[in-house]
């Protein structure tokens, strides 16, 4: 029995000290590292500024006390060891961008650890715990928002059609002006011909009277 005890003990020593041995080849900037755990918290992260992945065998991830809205989808899919992320002290945007927290958060066995995880906007949806959100309540905001996005495409694309067919017209008066003084040029270049013949005939005429 108590090799059986040293034998667990010796395993879980080899699975911590594996863990260290790979969080300290690479800790993400402006994080800290340590035995598997990786501490962002208190750095003033925000969605933008969030470091895009963190080593796979990372245990504890810690993300509270930041300026988090939202977090990238798919951003804790990959790290199959992680058992905890702190995420309280954070003013959550509970719009479409929350959608991947929110089924993150539901399929964790332990949701005690998340019950301060709670929407700061918009004030519909204030105070209420991200995970327990229902999903038409997000969703009616996303449309709204993609409502907002097609009527400034609308009103971009009435802009470049009007101004595509202001040049048109351009080039039409252009081309019709163009054309107009072509053909007085071509009117004055006949006459000034014709007077030029009139006159040669006028003078051979002329000097076979005198003849």
């Amino acid at each position: 029995m108590k090799m059986k005890n040293y034998a667990l003990l010796f395993h879980l020593l080899c699975i911590d000290l594996h863990a260290t041995l790979v969080l300290s080849k690479w800790c993400p900037h402006p994080c800290f590292c340590s035995k598997g755990t990786i501490d962002c918290s208190s750095q003033s992260l925000t969605a933008e500024s969030l470091p895009e992945g963190f080593p796979v065998n990372a245990l504890e991830l810690r993300l509270n006390d930041n300026k988090l809205t939202t977090v990238p989808s798919g951003l804790f899919d990959r790290l199959g060891k992680l058992r905890a992320v702190s995420l309280d002290g954070n003013p959550w945007s509970c719009d479409c961008e929350i959608l991947y927290l929110r089924a993150w958060l539901l399929k964790q066995e332990n949701r005690t650890l998340y019950k301060t995880v709670a929407c700061n906007s918009p004030d519909s949806l204030k105070g209420r715990l991200v995970m327990y959100l229902a999903e038409d309540e997000v969703q009616s905001g996303c449309q709204y928002g993609y409502c907002n996005v097609a009527f400034v495409f609308q009103v971009v694309l009435f802009v470049l059609i009007a101004v595509q067919a202001a040049l048109l017209l351009l080039v039409i008066v252009f081309l019709r002006r163009f054309e107009r003084i072509s053909s007085e040029a071509k009117s004055t270049e006949r006459e000034a011909l014709q007077g030029e013949s009139s006159n040669f005939l006028y003078a051979q005429i002329k000097e076979s009277y005198r003849h």
